[in-house]
This record gives C-alpha cells, sequence and structure tokens, in this order.
C-alpha cells in the first residue's frame, strides 16, 4: 500500500577535505627541485533541491542519512586532490526546513529551488603552498577540514490552490474523486483519511489543484488527534472550501455548529511561517462553504434552511451532492474564479531561488577563558585558533612549530600570559588539550634544521616511530634494552 510520509528528520554530513601533500620533487640529475605537494580537494556538499517529479518524503524516510563524497588528498607534482561530489537530494515542491529545535532554514517552493544544508570541509594546503622566505622546503603540510553535519527536519506543505476542510466522512474524498482523477479511499462506512490527496480540477481554461485534509476535529489547532500533522498542508492554499455533511445523524452536531468548531481551529493555529506565501493568516483566506449530500431528502431541508446563516457572513454557499453530481460545476467554476482572482493578486515567481546561508567573516578575535573542568586550565575560544589546530599534524614537529608560529603571531601566547596561565597549565583549543610551554620561541622567523624536526621541539616527550620499533623488537625478544635502537646490524 503506498505511504504518504510528509515529515522526516534527516541526519545529513557533507564530505572531509582531503590532507595536502609533502612532497619534494625529485629528478635524475636535478637535486633540491623544490617541494611539489598539491592541495588536498575540497568535500562535497549535501544540496536539497525541489524536482516537480518528487511528491513525497518518502525515500528520506527510509534512508534517513545523506553523506557527501570526501575531497581527495593532494598529490606530488603538484597535483591538487579532486573536489568530492556534492549530493543532490530530490524535495517535493513545499517542503520546509527547520531545525530539530523549530527554527526555520529554509521553505523550498517552486523548480529548481537549491538550499545547501551541510558545506564540504576544505582540503588541507599541500608544502608547495606554505613555501616563505624562511622556509624554503616545508616538510609537512595541513590537514583537510570536516565537513558541516547536522540533523534537519523536512516538512511538507502542500501546495495547492484550494482546501477542502470539514469533519471526517464529511465527503471530503469523494468530492475530490469527482472533481478532478484522483482516487483516494472511499467506502460506506464511517472513516478518516490518513493522508492528505490532490487533485488537479480543469474549469473551462482554468486548471487548479485541491488538496483533501484529513478530517479535523475540535482541539486540533493544539495537538488533538492528528490536527497538526493536517493543518499544515492547508497553510499555502488560497482558498479554504468548508465541506459540510448536511445529512449527520451524529446528535449534537449541524452544519452550523461544525464550521463554527472548523473556524474555531483555523483562528487558533498559528503557521509555523509567519505570513505564509504573503497569505496570512488561516482565518484571513478566503472561504467558500460547501453543503454536501443533499441528494438525501432531509439533508436538503437542512441545507435550504441554514444557506442564508453562512450567506449573511458573505461566504458563497453551494449545495452539492458528491452521489448524484448535483451542483458539481457551479462550485468548479466558482473556485476556479476565486483561484485566477488570487493568481492576480500573487503572480508567481518563474525564476528559481537559491538559498544562501549568511557566513560569519573569518576574523582574528578570540577571548581565554578558564576552563570548567580542569583545574588551572584555560580554553582558547576563537575560529582562527580552533581551524588551525584541526589543520595540523601533532606527530610532525614542524607542523606543530608552523601552528605555534600562527597562534603567536595572533597573540595568543601574550593572552595567555596576561590571563594567568603558568608554564606546563593545561590549554585547550578546540579538540586538543596540551601543556603549555611559553619558553618555546615562537612567532619569530626560524630557519628549519631539517624537514618535519623543529629545533624548538628537540625537548619533546613524544614517542618516535624509531622508538616505537625498538621497543617492539624488545616485546618480541629481538633486543634487550641496553641495546642501541640506532644500531642496523640487529635489525
Amino acid at each position: 500500500m503506498a505511504r504518504f510520509i510528509d515529515r522526516v528528520t534527516l541526519h545529513v554530513a557533507a564530505g572531509h577535505g582531503g590532507n595536502g601533500c609533502a612532497s619534494v620533487h625529485r629528478e635524475k640529475f636535478k637535486p633540491l627541485g623544490g617541494p611539489d605537494g598539491g592541495n588536498g580537494g575540497r568535500g562535497g556538499d549535501v544540496v536539497l533541491v525541489v524536482d516537480p517529479q518528487v511528491h513525497t518524503l518518502l525515500d528520506f524516510h527510509f534512508s534517513p542519512h545523506a553523506k557527501a563524497e570526501k575531497g581527495q588528498p593532494g598529490m606530488g607534482s603538484n597535483r591538487n586532490g579532486a573536489q568530492g561530489a556534492d549530493l543532490v537530494l530530490k524535495v517535493p515542491d513545499g517542503t520546509v526546513v527547520t531545525t530539530p529545535d523549530g527554527e526555520l532554514l529554509a521553505d523550498l517552493t517552486g523548480a529548481g529551488t537549491e538550499f545547501i544544508v551541510a558545506k564540504g570541509g576544505n582540503g588541507g594546503l599541500g608544502n608547495a603552498a606554505l613555501i616563505s622566505k624562511t622556509r624554503k622546503a616545508p616538510g609537512f603540510a595541513l590537514l583537510g577540514e570536516e565537513g558541516e553535519s547536522c540533523d534537519v527536519v523536512l516538512e511538507l506543505k502542500s501546495v495547492a490552490d484550494v482546501g477542502l476542510v470539514g469533519f471526517p466522512s464529511a465527503g471530503k474524498s469523494s468530492l475530490i474523486s469527482v472533481l478532478s482523477a484522483a482516487k483516494p479511499k472511499i467506502a460506506d462506512y464511517p472513516f478518516t483519511t490518513l493522508q492528505p490527496n490532490l487533485g488537479v480540477v480543469t474549469a473551462g481554461d482554468i486548471t487548479y489543484t485541491i488538496a483533501d485534509v484529513p478530517g479535523l476535529i475540535p482541539g486540533a489547532a493544539e495537538g488533538r488527534g492528528l490536527g497538526l500533522d493536517f493543518l499544515r498542508h492547508i497553510e499555502r492554499t488560497a482558498v479554504l472550501a468548508h465541506i459540510v455533511d448536511c445529512a449527520t445523524l451524529d446528535p449534537g452536531r449541524d452544519p452550523v455548529s461544525d464550521v463554527d468548531a472548523l473556524e474555531a481551529e483555523l483562528a487558533a493555529y498559528q503557521p509555523a511561517l509567519a505570513g505564509d506565501m504573503g497569505l496570512g493568516d488561516l482565518a484571513d483566506r478566503p472561504r467558500i462553504v460547501v453543503l454536501n449530500k443533499v441528494d438525501v431528502p432531509e439533508a436538503k431541508e437542512l441545507a435550504e434552511f441554514v444557506k442564508d446563516e453562512f450567506t449573511a457572513r458573505g461566504w458563497p454557499v453551494f449545495e452539492i451532492s458528491a452521489v448524484s453530481r448535483e451542483g458539481l460545476k457551479e462550485l468548479s467554476f466558482a473556485l476556479a474564479e476565486m483561484v485566477q482572482t488570487y493568481r492576480e493578486e500573487h503572480p508567481v515567481e518563474q525564476e528559481k531561488r537559491v538559498y544562501v546561508r549568511p557566513q560569519m567573516k573569518e576574523d582574528d578575535s578570540f577571548r581565554i577563558v578558564r576552563d570548567p573542568e580542569i583545574a588551572g586550565g584555560f580554553i582558547v575560544d576563537g575560529v582562527k585558533p580552533a581551524r588551525w589546530v584541526a589543520q595540523t599534524a601533532f606527530d610532525n614537529d614542524e607542523a606543530v612549530g608552523f601552528l605555534a608560529d600562527r597562534l603567536a603571531k595572533l597573540g595568543v601566547e601574550e593572552a595567555l600570559a596576561e590571563a594567568g596561565a603558568v608554564p606546563g597549565c593545561s590549554v585547550t583549543i578546540g579538540d586538543v588539550c596540551f601543556d603549555w610551554e611559553p619558553s618555546t620561541l615562537a612567532g619569530v622567523d626560524m630557519t628549519p634544521t631539517g624537514r618535519g624536526t623543529d629545533v624548538r621541539l628537540d625537548h619533546n616527550t613524544r614517542v618516535s616511530a624509531k622508538e616505537r620499533r625498538h621497543a617492539k623488537r624488545i616485546r618480541h625478544g629481538l633486543a634487550d634494552e641496553d641495546s642501541d635502537m640506532n644500531d642496523e646490524s640487529t635489525w
């Protein structure tokens, strides 16, 4: 059985940027060819695009995770890594994108409208792009940045010209089935539709769409039943048509009280989008009253009795029968006239819209705050410091020295000292926590002693690759602790 899914939570992740390459050109008879490491490729974006051929969010219901391609790493000979392909997700017209907390991100209407929901990470610079007057042949490259990842909520709000509202079993599904080619479920026993139905109606030279909104009940605007799920489907409709069951046998119900009850729900419901589509609140939309089931004699008499009550409110009233098709032609042309009036007052934009999320300009500002979890520790809060730390390969002394120079020139070292930081205290930048060593010269021009090394970090206690290999040989009994790990004759 077909399913209509109109609300899903989507977990998106853009592609990570590729790492830069640390390479030195090597060619016969050309010594010291210089660095030639290329930059990493940019990660792919996750993009939502409106496609008129898509009518439901069913695909995202079964596959809620979406991840774009990552960028490829840079290579030697100044070859940049390939960019990751964007992941394009097709959504129906009328899809609203919000955060899980309800913050509006985009209202996607119109074929081709695009919204970048997650941006890919930038690729890291290769060593060819890191050359300076003192660092002629960098022995390191920058790491690629991580792509954005987030959870977003997709809500489908049907884009229709006319919205049919009414109590369950009022005859909305029957009406849409005879006015259009739609085939909703219809039966000779009371039940309520569980999903909206859309139909296309042609009256003369005017074609318009109608939405059969599932039956509403008192309290729907406060979430009773499935009211909130259904009410959002009529936020965009230009005309609201009250379908009234004049043949109901339920005690305490009559056409006037039914319409008054639904009007109270429409007035209480506040659309998530203020002034959605420029139409204002639901209470201000044009109304038309359709008195249904007049093929029943008692219903015909009741319709004649209450007709003046609705006419006095300034609403057009039509008596119809979805079974005998009485009054359907007049109703379809009246709806077409109201829709045409709306279209003349609200011309449709032909050009597609592209949503661009404003990006805060990256500045040099940062602040030093006390670490609430580590006694005597500090946190450096700033966009640039966190970004630089994420780009650093901490297993490379020269890369660490390059980071220290960048932080010192930004003023982080001086700010830490003014905040009361002492040598050896814990400092956290981004996701990295390290011991602060203010005695290390930083921010000055230093001549590197070798590729991948930094003389300022000779006192570091990090275990080198050679030390790890020597420890492994000791564990396997191939060497003892007194042996020289530089003696390769025993390897």
